[in-house]
């Protein structure tokens, strides 16, 4: 190559292939026509990021040029020496050649094409697929017109695709980055909440530790009082029946006398000398005591255990009625959200319980079958014993079951039902509202007939309108205070949803309402 040639191409834009005009100089080393490259980037602004033509490294935000006075001085040098002639114009692409696409103004042949730049490149502007690594997957071809039609359509430009993925990463990153740092303030809030958590709970076990020792000191001192006083009552006791004992002993000691006194005399032959000495016996004195001594036949202190036996029994009944509160409470502690309701009956049934109800509950006109899972409403009464648990003025039952976690049932009926849930602590006895489901603050029941659905809590009736299968499924969350009442039969209606607050274990529990009227808790399937 000439002297001239090689100063002239070292001095020329490889944008417009002419010399440099106000030259400037990228960040990567590279220099072009002030112009050049802004008529180049101003055509990538709309990609936010803009590209060397030369090495294709890529800048963000665009960058601000300047003239390079030295090399513009230069530039002038060999404008006076006549080194500005044109290439020949053998190097430039006619209508039968491929232009290069990097080229602006006229513009070079190509010598080869890119399958991956979906390109064709003159010699200078196709340097850089042999000088840079980034290049080195691209796939050269010979010089063509139909690059699209000639390449399978997964194929794109790598420079064009990976501006968009970088704009994607960029945009997933932050979001990443910023999920981390909610997800990092979450993970301090938990841990501060365990924290707490500990707190309480240690503070609560110590408290009701010292609680329970005070109560066990209490029945301890309790029972010291009643044997000291048993004790006490005791020695009284023998020593009155001892005093009364010595006494009698010494009337019989003194009888015992007088009667052998009675027997010598009785024995004497010389019948003046008996009724000498007869006159002159002393007179039988009246005992101090009765004939018989009256003992009571029920024993001594068997009523004090009785008594003791009895407060045992309300202790352990107030225990028990405590301890379910009690445990209520521990279970009601719940920082973290409960699960959301099932949307289908498969996500109902996860959750599913196996319902029985209780006999000691039952009406004595209910009939129970089926393993206690079906009720049925006779018109005489059933053979059921006394019970302080059962319902005497209503046709109804409750369930064995205590209901507190997420829970679900069906229950299958037919004529007259009220499908409800109460508090254990709901009346038995009477046929009042406080013992009637769905008419007072502690049951809430769903009433089903043939021609008319109803919600009933606390005597107020909420009318259902639509029919409703001769199956409804109920769904409870205790601690979130959802009680969901559902319409099953090929899809699941939601009849009537409650959004409370329980303070007690629930019971599931049935009404029924007619002669021949039946419910039956079904098992899950």
């Amino acid at each position: 190559m000439e002297q001239s040639q090689f100063d002239r191409e070292t001095f020329s834009c490889s944008i417009c292939l002419d010399l440099l005009t106000d030259p400037v100089a990228t960040p990567c080393g590279h220099s072009y026509c002030m112009n050049c490259i802004k008529g180049h980037w101003d055509e990538e602004d709309q990609k936010t990021i803009h590209s060397c033509p030369e090495c294709r490294e890529t800048f963000i935000p665009r960058p601000v040029l300047k003239k390079n006075t030295l090399l513009a001085a230069l530039v002038e040098q060999l404008k006076k020496t006549g080194l500005q002639a044109a290439p020949a114009d053998h190097c430039y692409a006619g209508p039968e050649d491929v232009a290069c696409d990097s080229c602006t103004g006229r513009k070079l042949k190509a010598i080869k094409s890119c399958l991956f730049c979906l390109a064709s490149f003159c010699e200078k502007h196709l340097q850089p697929h042999f000088d840079s690594a980034a290049f080195k997957k691209h796939k050269l071809v010979e010089p063509s017109k139909n690059l699209q039609e000639n390449i399978c359509s997964k194929h794109v430009s790598a420079a064009a695709e990976r501006t968009e993925r970088q704009r994607e990463l960029e945009e997933r990153r932050g979001n990443i980055q910023q999920r981390i740092q909610d997800q990092e303030k979450d993970v301090k809030l938990l841990q501060q909440e365990v924290e707490a958590i500990n707190r309480s709970a240690d503070k609560t076990v110590e408290d009701s530790e010292k609680i329970f020792t005070q109560l066990i000191r209490l029945l301890q001192k309790r029972s010291s009082e009643v044997k000291q006083q048993i004790r006490s009552q005791q020695e009284t006791e023998v020593s009155r029946v001892k005093d009364v004992q010595e006494k009698l002993e010494q009337e019989i000691t003194e009888l015992k006398r007088k009667d052998a006194e009675l027997e010598q005399l009785s024995h004497t032959e010389d019948h003046s000398q008996f009724l000498l000495n007869y006159p002159s016996l002393p007179a039988l004195s009246e005992s101090t005591h009765s004939s018989s001594i009256n003992i009571r036949p029920l024993g001594h202190f068997e009523d004090v255990t009785a008594a003791v036996s009895e407060l045992r029994d309300k202790l352990q009944d107030v225990l028990r009625d405590s301890w379910t509160n009690i445990s209520l409470m521990v279970t009601e502690v719940d920082v973290l959200l409960s699960e959301p309701e099932p949307k289908s009956r498969a996500g109902f049934l996860r959750y599913s319980c196996e319902i029985t109800l209780d006999p000691n509950t039952a009406h004595t006109w209910l009939r129970l079958s089926e393993g206690n899972r079906k009720v049925t409403l006779m018109n005489k009464g059933q053979f059921y014993s006394s019970h302080p648990d059962r319902f005497t003025g209503w046709w109804q039952v409750l369930s064995r079951e205590s209901l507190t976690g997420p829970c679900y049932w069906e229950v299958e009926w037919r004529e007259l039902v009220y499908v409800a849930v109460a508090y254990k602590s709901i009346s038995r006895a009477g046929s009042g509202n406080e013992c009637k489901f769905g008419y007072n603050d502690i049951s809430w029941a769903l009433y089903c007939s043939q021609n008319n659905t109803k919600f009933c809590h606390n005597n107020i009736p909420t009318s259902i309108s639509g029919p409703v299968s001769s199956r409804v499924g109920v769904y409870l969350d205790h601690r979130a205070g959802i009680l969901s009442f559902y319409s099953v039969s090929e899809t699941m209606t939601l009849l009537h949803r409650v959004q409370t607050r329980f303070t007690e274990p629930l019971l599931a529990g049935v009404r029924v309402y007619d002669i021949g009227s039946s419910a039956e808790f079904c098992k899950p399937r």
